[in-house]
């Protein structure tokens, strides 16, 4: 029930390709949640064969079920292969993160 949530990826045979957490959090700017894509991963066997895609597509299902206002998460600049899915089912933003590490 609590955060963060986990959805998984399988092939045919059932073995475990792709795994994405995620999770709700308020906003100042809206009264709905936001959702947060924390991680995605699939194996690097399985990739461009749609597992990704799918996994989003399930946390945009999540997302609109919790009435969230948005999903959104964050990749390294030169994750090139992945960004090429992103492009595709999600928004670039101008965002630039900045942290301090504790």
């Amino acid at each position: 029930e609590g955060d963060p949530h986990c959805l998984l990826a399988c092939d045919g045979t059932g073995d475990v390709i792709g795994i994405v957490h995620y999770l709700f959090h308020k906003t100042t700017w809206n009264e709905r949640d936001k959702c947060y894509l924390q991680d995605l991963f699939v194996d690097p066997a399985a990739r461009t064969a749609g597992a990704g895609r799918a996994l989003i597509e399930a946390v945009y299902e999540k997302a609109a079920e919790a009435d969230a206002s948005e999903v959104y998460w964050m990749t390294q600049q030169f994750n090139s292969i992945a960004r090429v899915l992103y492009d595709r089912v999600g928004e670039l933003t101008p965002f630039i993160k900045y942290r301090k590490m504790l």
